[in-house]
């Protein structure tokens, strides 16, 4: 294998110019660079560039930890995050939780040895102690994707899930509808709990009891979906309104196959929105009423946030919080007491 040596002997300079050239230290001749830069391709030599970084203090890397890349939402957010550090230097380290706490911190204490720069995270339980210990001793900056944490120092891009459910919330009760499911994700991340505390909120808000039994939590996937409707239906007073609060594709895939399977109408039997847009919800007939975020201007704030941290333009932590919007389809677009009536009068 070639060495710098060969490189230092092809370019005709030392082993410590080509150190520097190879280490990205500053004040180097463009003319330097370019001969040894040139030396390098010819002998083939392949620089230790985690070597090189450790010696900078840096390692042009940054690690990004999700918990479900089955989530459409956050492999398009991952896929833009990864093309903006590559545009500007830098090589992503990836880790999938699976939906695992444990994962989750496995995950962090082997992107610390690896070294990197930075960290953008979405875990799997934004809650787990040990983990937030972990992260209040990360010297490293720290943006969280739809987390919210109280250890300081630690930025994060949430989406207003809040607001959300509350604007379904309204538009269901505003058509008649009193019993109203909501199958959502795991209580341990924060969209999943700011949806749990809206379904609390407006259901005081507007004096409707707030039946545990309508509100099914798990991480997604096609079993729980299908599961979630069967237990659902299977209560004496079922709901006549269900939001799927899950991101997860299986999740939707499953509620949307239990339904069919039992012959229940989507639009006349039963009023049915999720919380993320998506071609399962555009294409399903009738469409799918969802609350809609922009997920390219999510991915890139995080991003950005990340950079301006990293090159020591923000040495403070900040939070954005972005609004969602509601996408009103036919699978929602009706009133349950005029349903109600005109199946009286058929009768």
């Amino acid at each position: 294998m070639a060495t710098i040596r060969d490189v230092a002997n092809r370019a005709g300079v030392s082993p410590a110019s080509v150190t520097r050239v190879i280490g990205g230290y500053p004040n180097v001749s463009e003319v330097l660079r370019g001969r040894v830069l040139a030396a390098v391709e010819e002998v083939g030599y392949n620089p230790d560039l985690l070597a090189a970084g450790l010696r900078r203090g840096t390692t042009n890397t940054v690690g990004v930890i999700i918990n479900d890349i089955l989530n459409p939402a956050i492999a398009q957010m991952v896929d833009i995050i990864e093309s903006e550090l590559r545009v500007k230097g830098f090589g992503v380290i990836f880790a999938n939780s699976n939906g695992d706490p444990a994962n989750d911190l496995e995950s962090l204490r082997l992107l610390k040895q690896r070294r990197v720069d930075g960290l953008i995270a979405a875990f799997s339980d934004d809650q787990q102690e040990e983990l937030q210990q972990d992260l209040a001793n990360l010297p490293i900056p720290t943006v969280l994707l739809d987390r919210k944490m109280d250890t300081p120092g630690i930025s994060a891009v949430l989406t207003d899930h809040y607001a959300g459910a509350s604007l379904l919330l309204r538009h269901f009760i505003d058509r008649g509808h009193r019993e109203i499911g909501l199958i959502n994700g795991s209580l341990s991340g924060y969209p999943s709990r700011a949806r749990a505390y809206a379904y609390r909120d407006i259901m005081k808000e507007f004096d409707l009891p707030n039946r545990p039994e309508l509100q099914m939590n798990e991480r997604g996937s096609e079993e729980f979906g299908r599961r979630a409707i069967r237990e659902l239906f299977s209560l004496d007073n079922p709901p006549t309104a269900i939001i799927v609060g899950n991101g997860n594709t299986g999740a939707l895939a499953g509620v949307l196959g239990e339904i069919r399977d039992r012959r229940i109408r989507i639009g006349e039997d039963l009023a049915l929105a999720a919380c993320e847009d998506g071609p399962l919800t555009t294409l399903h007939t009738p469409p799918i009423t969802t609350l809609r975020r922009d997920i390219v201007d999510f991915a890139m704030r995080a991003t950005h946030l990340t950079l301006q941290m990293l090159e020591k333009k923000s040495d403070s932590s900040h939070e954005v919080l972005l609004p969602l919007t509601l996408n009103i389809r036919e699978s929602t677009d009706w009133d349950i007491a005029g349903r109600t009536a005109g199946a009286a009068m058929s009768s």
